[in-house]
């Protein structure tokens, strides 16, 4: 068993691969450490291009996915692929720089389970993406109660063997695994560090999945939602019995109560906000279904290990991480 596993997802990141290959090797030469890559279907060559650095690297193996699942499946398949005594996540894209390892490696081997790289700065990012990347997380430490997570936000971590265990007991498939690694427990720590900017490609983390995160993060960890919706529906109720008190009051002294527009910009903001409750309780709704379902995370349609490559699964065949059997089963 290796000391550390590195743990990559990667979409469309051909380029980054073999300059990430290399940096990994200069800068871990001290180490014992094994390399994973989880390729979450890529239209490029990444995978080919991880097979021919394989091809002379027993310490490494890839997966690649028969569809895309997004980066945190890709996360997860990763740590429950990881053999070594603690597992780093480390992006494709060398924004994180692998010389930071080492730091994680000294502060886990202090006495840290759970060992965050803090960004202190994002040179070539949008002040757009920095504003709403600390909202995200006010709203995880201060809303959902996430105090072990960075304030400034964290996405490259070092995790213990016993986390990575504690990590393998929960099947929920909507869900944040940095929020996860959050309510875990176990004792955190963080070192800082400078995030660097993208050299080649393009970042596949959309609108579109960032807002789900959001939601997959509140939704997974807290019912703070429909408790605030049961609130502001009290408060509705006892105001519009206090309005209808009124409005009987006027129409006894004989002055009835006028309005036609008002009276339809409330019904219309009442309207609105029932609309967007019953949107909060769908998105509970659903989860709880989809949860229900007990579909596999994800599904891996090729192995590479030391530049050979095989199917796992066939067409139309369903293989769950769990039961799917490692390359050194099947050999």
């Amino acid at each position: 068993m290796p000391e550390l596993s590195i743990v990559t997802p990667a979409h469309n990141e051909e380029a980054n691969l073999p300059l990430l290959y290399e940096q990994l090797k200069e800068h871990l030469a001290d180490y014992d450490w094994e390399w994973i890559m989880v390729d979450d279907h890529s239209s490029d060559n990444t995978l080919g291009v991880f097979s021919r650095l394989a091809a002379s690297d027993v310490r490494l193996k890839g997966l690649r996915f028969s569809r895309n699942f997004g980066s945190h499946k890709a996360l997860i398949c990763g740590l429950r692929e990881a053999r070594g005594q603690a597992a780093v996540i480390l992006a494709a894209d060398l924004q994180d720089p692998p010389q930071v390892i080492p730091r994680l490696y000294a502060a886990w081997k202090a006495g840290d389970q759970v060992v965050w790289a803090v960004r202190q700065a994002r040179p070539g990012e949008s002040s757009s993406n920095l504003f709403f990347g600390r909202l995200y997380y006010w709203i995880m430490r201060r809303f959902v109660g996430m105090t072990t997570m960075p304030a400034s936000g964290a996405d490259f971590f070092l995790a213990d063997r016993r986390v990575l265990d504690a990590l393998s007991q929960f099947r929920e498939n909507n869900v944040s695994l940095f929020a996860l690694i959050g309510s875990l427990g176990f004792r955190h720590g963080h070192i800082d560090y400078v995030k660097e900017a993208r050299q080649h490609g393009r970042s596949s983390w959309t609108f579109g999945k960032k807002f789900k995160l959001v939601l997959d993060s509140i939704i997974a960890f807290t019912y703070l939602p429909i408790r605030y919706m049961m609130a502001f529906g009290s408060a509705v109720g006892f105001f519009g019995f206090l309005y209808s008190l009124f409005v009987v009051y006027n129409y006894v002294h004989g002055s009835p109560s006028q309005g036609w527009s008002s009276l339809m910009v409330v019904v219309l903001m009442l309207g609105g906000m029932q609309m967007m409750m019953l949107g909060v309780l769908g998105e509970y709704i659903w989860r709880t279904l989809d949860e229900s379902r007990a579909r596999p995370l994800y599904l891996v349609e090729q192995v590479v290990v030391g530049g050979s490559s095989q199917e796992v699964a066939g067409p139309g065949e369903t293989t769950s991480p769990e039961d799917a059997p490692t390359h050194s089963q099947r050999d």
